[in-house]
């Protein structure tokens, strides 16, 4: 996403000296700090979330929209919040239904070997009999615009290595329509990661209308980069792929939603959450159950408290996230009337909490770091409390791909940020399993939401924005 000059600037100034600017929020009560204290404590202490979490990975497993299993890990999910005493609401979401089938790639020369690959979420299917081709590999969409000509008929290979995220996966979204449109007539995406163990990582791709469809997938970071140095010693790798990928129309589902309601503002709401679908590949389990479990343990933990918070609080586990999104939208869109003070995702894995990440937009949905730099400064006296989890870093950034149609409505957004050094080595892979995290980083980032969402829904000094919250009946 593209920041102007004064938004770099924003980022590169420590929280203090943002919040110089403006008059210092007043400082936290000592009820309120004394409680965040035992909320830590007691989040740190308990090893439901990870109960929770093994229960979702190992029992429920990999849960692709539209899946058996996701109806499953659904229910499942309202059923452990009502045993909490929450209040439990599923909200209908109709979800676009895409099914993997069978998969195959094979290297015909110069030398025969197997090629691994994932097809990207949509992806159409080969002819039955697959294709076979000759590759043309590049490295930036610019090249393959150069060498068009030679496109014509081949399998286009992107040997992009990874810098961000952001920047390195339009060319898994967009790679299919780029070589389309050169006459390609399959595309083979190097996987979105800096690191891999030869193993493919999948994720949505995108079909323009008035593009031919060719089929797409990952390959490992290895053989993207075994084919480019054949093709730079004079070789042309010839490949076969089969690809069964099918579209199957839309399927009910639905956002699991619990609440605690507030006791003295239930009309300003703080939601938290992440998303209950994964990949149909691993178990889904640091994208996105460790989120999930970890938004459910702090709502548990809140409504352990003798009193509820000021402003009501509620989990939303968002179907269909990972490829559509219609969770996310479909949930902003019933709530557009309700005033969504604050928006809280946990979907970036579970290592070591950090801080977290805010973000605000302007009426026309552009980005509004000067709002969001406001919250920062107002939020500035909560740091300490948040030191013992190492989760005290406050920055601008993203919130969150289904907290994000919220902020349209004005809403505050915030994404807990990790430590994701073991994170890209597993995203959308099959090595998205249980045993790659560690039960006492599920604590501390149950710890950390529950902390910070306990603040957001009791203090009533706050900032919305550029004004203060005012009660409402």
């Amino acid at each position: 996403m593209r920041r102007s000059l004064p938004a770099l600037l924003l980022l590169c100034l420590p929280v203090t000296a943002l919040a110089g600017r403006r008059p210092a929020p007043p400082p936290l009560a000592p009820d309120v700090r004394a409680q965040a204290a035992v909320l830590l404590g007691r989040s740190l202490a308990s090893d439901e979330p990870w109960r929770e979490l093994t229960q979702l990975a190992d029992d429920v497993g990999p849960r692709l929209s539209g899946s058996e299993a996701l109806n499953r890990a659904i229910t499942w999910a309202a059923e452990r919040m009502r045993d909490d005493g929450l209040t439990v609401t599923l909200e209908p979401v109709d979800v676009p239904v895409w099914v993997r089938g069978e998969e195959q790639g094979t290297i015909l020369s110069p030398v025969a070997d197997q090629l691994p690959l994932l097809g990207l979420g949509w992806t159409v299917a080969t002819p039955p009999e697959g294709i076979d081709a000759d590759v043309l590999v590049v490295a930036s969409f610019d090249e393959l615009t150069a060498r068009a000509a030679e496109a014509k008929g081949r399998i286009v290979v992107f040997d992009v290595p990874f810098t961000t995220y952001g920047d390195t996966v339009k060319f898994r979204w967009a790679g299919p329509e780029a070589a389309a449109k050169v006459g390609a007539v399959a595309v083979l995406v190097r996987s979105v990661s800096p690191e891999s163990l030869s193993t493919p990582h999948t994720g949505s791709t995108h079909y323009a209308d008035g593009v031919p469809k060719i089929p797409a997938a990952a390959i490992t970071l290895e053989d993207a980069t075994r084919l480019h140095r054949w093709q730079e010693s004079g070789k042309t790798p010839r490949l076969h792929l089969k690809l069964s990928g099918e579209d199957k129309g839309t399927a009910p589902s639905f956002n699991v939603v619990g609440e605690l309601r507030g006791r003295e503002r239930p009309n300003e709401v703080v939601v938290i959450g992440g998303h209950l679908d994964s990949w149909d590949v691993g178990q889904g389990a640091q994208d996105d159950g460790a989120g999930c479990v970890a938004s459910m343990a702090a709502l548990d933990q809140l409504a352990a408290l003798p009193v509820h918070p000021r402003r009501t609080v509620r989990v939303v586990l968002f179907t269909n996230e990972e490829d559509g999104g219609a969770g996310g939208k479909a949930y902003a869109a019933a709530h557009a009337n309700e005033r969504i003070v604050y928006a809280i995702e946990d979907d970036t894995g579970a290592g070591v909490p950090l801080g977290f990440q805010v973000e605000a937009h302007t009426a026309d949905e552009a980005d509004d770091p000067n709002r969001a730099t406001q919250v920062m400064s107002a939020l500035a006296p909560w740091r300490d409390l948040l030191t013992p989890l190492g989760a005290d870093k406050l920055s601008l950034g993203h919130s969150g791909a289904d907290v994000g149609p919220l902020l349209a409505h004005g809403t505050i957004g915030f994404g807990l940020e990790h430590d994701m050094s073991g994170y890209w080595r597993v995203h959308h892979t099959e090595a998205d399993t249980l045993d790659k995290i560690d039960p006492m980083m599920v604590r501390r980032n149950a710890a950390a939401l529950t902390v910070f969402t306990w603040l957001l829904a009791e203090t009533p000094e706050l900032f919305d924005g550029t004004r203060p919250l005012q009660a409402q009946p």
